[in-house]
């Protein structure tokens, strides 16, 4: 399916959500829906590649394929956004069930493709998003079935974004609550998530992985044939 997305005008997210409940003189917390969708950002040019990253192949299956498998296990529908290679990726999208949102602007860099896809989330109904690239083999399910446990069980008044580390670099997936979304929707296009984030430092968990393949970054040829002789 394809969804057409249009940014919108977001309001303060500190002033959100509630948290806690009233009942009866007694404050009672929330605990976050764990309904979750997934992001794929896929808009770039693999410039340096020669090919669509998206579409290398690993382990029997694409990039992209093994992304949008990898979050149909914990989330409730996997959001794809593709630039000038739409066309190019579109089947691979539906063999794979997954919903495609065009940035008809991928020169704009990541960050416009990360607006777009957190707000088809929140279209959709969901407060928190899963976010990988596509230029990697996809994370281990183990690790991703921890990060969103993680995330579930933290307080949405203290945790806002959940990033899994390996040996201590940072990397994707990463899982965002609504309060970063909105965060992330309010800036101006011309920032980045880097600097959003760091704004809100105090409301993001680094979690340490078992995995590799968090923080890989397949970028030349160089780099995949180095992943294809990998043992």
């Amino acid at each position: 399916m394809i969804v057409s997305i249009k940014l919108q005008q977001r309001p303060n997210p500190h002033k959100l959500r509630c948290t806690v409940l009233l009942v009866g003189g007694t404050l009672i917390h929330v605990p976050r829906s764990s309904s979750l969708a997934g992001v794929v950002l896929a808009a770039g040019d693999s410039s340096r590649m020669g090919q669509d990253k998206a579409l290398l192949q690993y382990g029997g299956r694409s990039f992209l394929a093994g992304a949008i498998q990898l979050f149909q296990n914990v989330c409730a529908f996997v959001v794809v956004v593709a630039g000038k290679n739409f066309d190019v990726l579109r089947p691979a999208v539906y063999e794979n069930s997954g919903y495609l949102v065009l940035n008809p602007q991928p020169e704009l860099g990541q960050f416009s493709s990360l607006r777009l896809g957190l707000q088809a989330v929140l279209n959709r109904g969901r407060d928190a998003a899963c976010v990988t690239l596509v230029d990697r083999p996809p994370a281990e399910l183990k690790t991703v079935q921890r990060l969103t446990d993680h995330f579930l069980r933290s307080s949405p008044e203290t945790t806002w974004a959940v990033i899994p580390q390996f040996a201590g670099k940072h990397g994707h997936p990463v899982i965002f609550a609504r309060e970063m979304i909105e965060a992330f929707l309010r800036a101006q296009s011309s920032d980045n998530a880097r600097a959003i984030e760091h704004q809100h430092q105090d409301r993001i968990e680094y979690l340490d992985v078992d995995d590799p393949r968090v923080v890989l970054n397949i970028n030349t040829p160089e780099d995949y044939s180095s992943l294809q002789t990998a043992p």
